[in-house]
């Protein structure tokens, strides 16, 4: 069982640590002050997307008809809007090309827009909770809810500090109007869950997502028992498991942990990443089918209508993907992985100790804080490649 932890810590290096006594005033007014500080050094650069050399490749997202119905969706979205009051939905709703889109963050302290979870009511809650379901996989809709309770956990190890941790510090903003034909789209934002859903006719990119959970197993509390994301670790242990020797120099691109590797969290939208490690072409066929079913553990959140042609934009470019590797490979190792190709990039990583540090003196990476980013890269992240092309046919 952890201990309990008298202090409360923050490893973005815009924070220093506070205690937990400081007032809720100045800590308020501080929170605010890096959140304002990161979005706009964050925000500086237009969008342009994830690049492997600073040029987009383009013709990878056609606007199509994908044969799967958003209208679930678009209900969902409808019904939670109407369960708001005129003021919650007045700064929950912006425009489909807002920056709002680009505002998102992990840490706790980021300030937030749109109507939050701990100020619905039970009936609103339903309604949210609607839409997420309407729009993820029974998978993806369990997981979200275990990441928010997992939440209330590091709340609970933090001398039950739940004014910052808890299950309900999660927020929900509607970009654009919920429609049959003209794209909108929605997002979750808080503490170690972000989902960027957009929508364009029946048409989904859900991305950027980020998931993760410090702890990710509940060992006490209320919630004792959860556990998330062991799957998508044993999975990826397994695969680079059944690499022989000269696979394995390809693919570990790093021997040792030292740091957080994650490389395109917040505020990284027009990151320069080139590909790295083994290419798929260079696996056996049970490999290739391993590597597969690895990404569809992530894809696999979404609804499953929209997950399978997810996929199948996934297998057409299958000989483009990679993936490296970072860590250990024995059993209980903590590592990193990417799986990167032009239509998809997974980050799986184990973390230092952030909030749970007293748990973890040494500091060093633990399987018990993961960090889990998927994106789109090649301008698609939040659709908006959809949605430019949107404009240049609709002439908006």
């Amino acid at each position: 069982m952890y201990p309990r932890l008298l202090l409360c810590s923050f490893a973005l290096f815009l924070l220093p640590t506070f205690l937990k006594a400081q007032p809720s005033g100045d800590r308020d007014a501080r929170f605010r002050q890096n959140s304002i500080r990161a979005e706009q050094n964050g925000l500086a650069d237009p969008f342009k997307g994830i690049t492997t050399n600073g040029e987009v490749q383009t013709n990878l997202f056609p606007i199509r008809s994908t044969g799967v119905s958003t209208e679930p969706v678009r209900q969902a979205a409808v019904a939670f809007l109407q369960a708001l009051t005129s003021e919650q939905r007045a700064k929950t709703t912006y425009p489909i090309d807002d920056p709002e889109w680009r505002k998102w963050m992990n840490q706790h302290f980021y300030v937030r827009q749109g109507v939050g979870f701990d100020e619905m009511s039970e009936s609103q809650r339903t309604a949210a909770f609607g839409l997420l379901k309407a729009s993820l996989s029974a998978k993806g809709l369990k997981l979200s809810k275990d990441i928010m309770n997992l939440n209330r956990t590091l709340g609970e190890l933090n001398n039950d500090d739940f004014a910052q941790y808890n299950e309900l510090l999660y927020w929900i903003t509607l970009m654009g109007e919920p429609s049959t034909t003209e794209p909108w789209g929605w997002q979750i934002d808080g503490h170690h869950l972000i989902i960027n859903y957009f929508v364009l006719g029946d048409q989904v990119v859900m991305s950027p997502v980020f998931v993760g959970s410090e702890p990710v197993i509940a060992e006490s509390g209320q919630f004792k028992g959860t556990a998330i994301l062991q799957e998508e670790q044993d999975q990826g242990l397994e695969l680079i498991q059944t690499f022989n020797q000269d696979q394995q120099a390809k693919a570990i691109i790093q021997s040792d942990k030292t740091r957080n590797n994650n490389l395109t969290e917040a505020f990284k939208d027009n990151v320069v990443l080139d590909y790295a490690g083994i290419n798929a072409s260079q696996l056996t066929k049970a490999q290739r089918a391993q590597l597969i079913d690895l990404v569809g553990l992530y894809v696999g959140n979404m609804d499953e209508g929209h997950a399978k042609v997810r996929m199948s934009e996934v297998e057409a470019h299958l000989d483009e993907t990679y993936f490296a590797w970072v860590g250990g490979t024995e059993e209980g190792a903590v590592f990193y992985y990417r799986i990167h190709s032009p239509v998809i990039l997974i980050e799986f990583d184990h973390q230092g100790p952030v909030g749970m540090r007293q748990y973890f003196p040494d500091r060093s990476s633990n399987r018990q804080h993961i960090h889990v980013v998927v994106r789109t890269p090649n301008g698609n992240d939040y659709g908006k490649d959809l949605l430019r092309q949107h404009h240049e046919k609709h002439h908006h």
